[in-house]
């Protein structure tokens, strides 16, 4: 379950990276620009509703585990928990998501530029093998890439794995993203409106 939810919530982001290509491409964004409003409303708003969309799958899938058979073993507190580090990793990623839609001339473009940065990192994580598994040249990447982290960190939280330092770690990951994906889509948006 926990491989599932957060290999959703990446490949999710990829409807906010085709909304905002969208709009740039058709010209909604240069329409924005005469109202009084924030040039980065536009960033902002896809980026909230791919919250709320990965938010909705994420209940889903939870809902649809435990009719098959998931057992969570979390604690209210762990939650909570779960829940901040799910939004914050959704929050990242769809920063990250709306770079992609920037620099992406095309929907085409956008869906192979997110398909080529989030396949490697959902697929080379320690969602559905464990690290220990891969090979000797893989396992590094494995064991400190973001997706595993939050990986691991979803499973301890939810059924009681050891999580060393995986929550610690997938909230680093996911504020570091954050923290540099935030303003290079702002300059990104700034620099393709004012052309």
């Amino acid at each position: 379950m926990a491989g599932i939810i957060v290999q959703t919530i990446a490949f999710g982001s990829t409807t906010t990276a085709i909304a905002i290509c969208n709009d740039l491409q058709r010209g909604i964004v240069d329409r924005f620009r005469s109202l009084p409003m924030s040039n980065l409303a536009v960033l902002t708003g896809h980026v909230v509703s791919d919250l709320f969309r990965n938010g909705i799958s994420t209940v889903v899938m939870i809902l649809a585990g435990l009719l098959i058979g998931f057992r969570p073993t979390a604690t209210a507190q762990e939650w909570l928990l779960f829940i901040g580090l799910i939004a914050l990793f959704t929050l990242a990623i769809s920063w990250l998501a709306a770079i992609v839609g920037l620099l992406a001339k095309s929907v085409e473009g956008v869906q192979w530029m997110t398909f080529v940065v989030i396949m490697p990192l959902t697929f080379a994580s320690t969602a559905f093998v464990p690290a220990e598994a891969m090979t000797s040249w893989l396992r590094p990447f494995v064991e400190h890439q973001p997706v595993s982290q939050m990986v691991d960190a979803v499973r301890a939280l939810l059924i009681g794995a050891p999580a060393e330092n995986s929550i610690l770690f997938a909230a680093a990951w996911s504020i570091a993203i954050l923290l540099v994906s935030m303003p290079v889509a702002a300059w990104l948006f700034k620099r393709k409106t004012s052309q």
